[in-house]
């Protein structure tokens, strides 16, 4: 066992035919139609996988198994909540997107409240996602840092240079596909990782399984531990003990549904994979099908880090490193380097992804707006590829920043898109529930989300889950509030 040569030969040779195949299904980049948005040709169910790689890649191949071996199986509750926060996106603010031909979530704030609105939205968006992402970015350097670590070349390297390292590595090669093959490259690259990355998952499970004494029967050890538990009410806590867990069911459904709301329906970085379909109803099935995939894919890899517990007999480890340790130390020959690098490829398929989002959102929020109106289509290619290509860089300094991270990669990174994601779901919501609120109202609303949301973070502990519900609603309490107040002033000017 160990990582041998074939294995290493098997990493790199995958990871730059990864490269040369999403710059070869990119096709011709003429527009930024077809740079951001593949020319809005790409069939429901590729958008749908890369959807799914997107948004799972990475954190879930390495974290969510070790969220399992630190606790149990109760994160499978968010998955529910997922569901549920789709089918509303699907039904309440796709409609409005395909209805005005839009380019990026933001316009829709856009024409619902004015130019202002949309930039802070946008700018949030752009805050939220180089953070986020730069933990993902990480996530994605730690089994190749452990593949480095081991080779004879860093013998003398210290951690820290080592995980700079394999986070250039990872960058760089991500960068040229992204660069040069926009978008269509993007969601081609992410259908072929999501199957290289849940087919290493199930092989992983089947090796693993065959390495205990009593295959999946070794489970039954566990019963009496609360290890297998799937749902969890927590309503035997008091009060506050209530609101600071993050896995109770009432937190999971309601989280996941406000973060999978606010991610798939007001982040760019998946509601531009649901612009590229064809129609509306393309849109949609991709949607709603990306949540049943993402919940049988979650519940596999829970399972995994269960069994990994079994195997390990519940020593210490560092949560995000047991299963890269088991796939380094333990696949055979070849398995081990196929599924690292299956790894990595999606790991960098959100990488990927957030690069062509972020250049999106700038070119198209920003540069369109205020200094691009009237330059020819050459000119706007040239402009989004730098955009790419500086959003690249700003992704690995943040990557480098949280490289002293502890815990779970995924929950930090769930964390810090939901302290943020209120008042960005707050705002679209106040713009599809009521036409009666206007542009002042829904920024004071945005501001007083996000006001909320840093008197919670210093003075309530709360756990993460309960952020998006609770931004979001003091944004839409807030901007309603305002309106109400606005019109009552108008009517009262009017009276006299």
């Amino acid at each position: 066992m160990g990582f041998t040569t074939l294995d290493y030969l098997i990493v790199v040779l995958y990871l730059i035919g990864m490269a040369v195949f999403g710059v070869l299904s990119s096709g011709k980049q003429r527009t930024t139609r077809d740079y951001f948005l593949g020319n809005k040709e790409i069939p429901w169910l590729a958008v749908c996988f890369a959807i799914v790689a997107t948004e799972t890649s990475a954190l879930t191949f390495i974290s969510i198994p070790g969220i399992a071996y630190a606790t149990n199986l109760n994160f499978f509750q968010l998955t529910i909540g997922y569901l549920l926060g789709r089918i509303t996106v699907s039904t309440l603010l796709l409609p409005r997107y395909f209805k005005g031909e839009l380019s990026t979530a933001y316009a829709f704030l856009n024409q619902r409240f004015g130019p202002t609105v949309r930039t802070a939205s946008a700018l949030l968006f752009m805050v939220t996602r180089t953070l986020a992402d730069g933990v993902r970015l990480y996530a994605t350097a730690i089994p190749l840092a452990i593949l480095l670590r081991s080779s004879p070349l860093f013998a003398i390297a210290s951690e820290q240079e080592i995980y700079v390292v394999a986070i250039l590595v990872i960058a760089v090669i991500t960068l040229v596909y992204t660069f040069l093959g926009g978008m269509r490259a993007v969601i081609w690259t992410d259908v072929v990782q999501m199957f290289i990355y849940l087919g290493g998952a199930i092989a992983a499970i089947l090796i693993l399984l065959g390495k205990l004494p009593e295959g999946i029967g070794s489970l039954s050890t566990l019963e009496m531990t609360g290890k297998l538990n799937l749902f969890y009410g927590g309503f035997e806590k008091s009060l506050s003990d209530f609101f600071r867990t993050p896995y109770t069911f009432l937190a999971s459904i309601l989280g996941g549904a406000f973060l999978s709301m606010a991610s798939h329906g007001t982040d760019q970085l998946i509601v531009q994979r649901l612009l590229t379909t064809k129609s509306l109803r393309e849109s949609q099935k991709a949607l709603i099908t990306s949540a049943l995939i993402v919940m049988v894919q979650f519940l596999l890899f829970l399972l995994l880090g269960v069994l990994l517990y079994v195997f390990y007999q519940g020593i210490e480890i560092r949560p995000d490193e047991v299963f890269p340790k088991f796939i380094i130390e333990q696949m055979p020959t070849g398995i081990s380097g196929l599924i690292i690098a299956g790894l990595l490829a999606a790991a960098m398929s959100t990488l990927s992804g957030s690069i062509n989002s972020l250049a999106s959102s700038a070119t198209l929020d920003f540069y369109k707006q205020y200094r691009g109106k009237y330059s020819s289509q050459e000119r706007d290619m040239v402009v989004s590829r730098l955009f790419s290509l500086g959003w690249g860089i700003l992704l690995v300094f943040s990557g480098i920043f949280f490289m002293n991270t502890t815990g779970a990669v995924v929950e930090l990174a769930l964390s810090i898109a939901s302290f943020t994601y209120g008042a960005l779901l707050g705002t679209f919501l106040l713009g599809v529930i009521s036409e009666k609120p206007k542009e002042i109202a829904a920024l004071i609303g945005f501001f007083g989300g996000l006001i909320t949301m840093a008197a919670v973070g210093l003075f309530v502990n709360v756990a993460w889950t309960w952020y998006t519900v609770i931004g979001t609603s003091a944004t839409v309490f807030i901007g309603i509030v305002v309106s109400s107040l606005d019109s009552m002033k108008r009517s009262t000017r009017k009276s006299t």
